[in-house]
């Protein structure tokens, strides 16, 4: 068994790869999204493979688990109406931990799980080197902690980073980046046993 894992700047990349996974694991495949926003628009700038379109792709394939969601436009929140997707863990409601978002996220993944991260998930106090910023993110420990329970309780079969614009001058956010591939990539090889203790 190999994992793959892609990294990025363009989050269009993410449709290849679970177009991939769903051949593999079929009907047991879910994916995980963190991101600030929904990229579920049908076409956007003339085309339905732009990077704002690619969760849509993604959803034609398998379930999708939003988490982090700040901004979404008219189209998408009437597609989600037309489809009743609920799969989606707005960043306002991670503010409250009464709200047990993160076991609703375990919920509703399946047993085999690819993660996209968009990097603008992440809130720009500690990720700014992104296309699109949006405040109210996600912060790092809080990442961290879905991250790692979902790679306990569930079986990641890969995963990608995406949307990293450097700021030249400013490594901190590459340096996050690379560190968060890092993590994930221990933990993943800790749980199936990949690595001595």
């Amino acid at each position: 068994n190999k994992l793959p894992v892609m990294l990025g700047g363009e989050h269009s990349i993410t449709s290849g790869a679970v177009k991939a996974a769903k051949a593999k694991y079929k009907k047991s495949l879910s994916v995980l999204q963190l991101d600030a926003h929904s990229d579920m628009r049908d076409e956007y700038e003339n085309t339905i493979y732009n990077h704002a379109c690619v969760m849509r792709r993604v959803y034609d394939l398998a379930p999708v688990t939003q988490v982090g969601i700040r901004n979404t436009c008219k189209d998408e929140i009437e597609f989600f109406k037309k489809v009743k997707h609920d799969g989606i863990i707005w960043a306002s409601q991670m503010a409250d931990p009464k709200n047990n978002w993160i076991e609703r996220v375990l919920s509703r993944l399946s047993d085999d799980v690819y993660i996209t991260i968009d990097l603008d998930a992440l809130d720009p106090s500690i990720m700014p080197a992104v296309g699109t910023p949006e405040p109210g993110g996600m912060l790092w420990y809080q990442t961290l902690e879905l991250l790692t329970k979902v790679i306990d309780k569930k079986n990641v079969i890969g995963f990608d980073v995406v949307e990293l614009c450097p700021i030249p001058g400013n490594i901190a956010s590459d340096f996050l980046a690379a560190k968060l591939v890092f993590k994930m990539l221990g933990r993943i090889f800790k749980k199936n046993g990949w690595i001595s203790k």
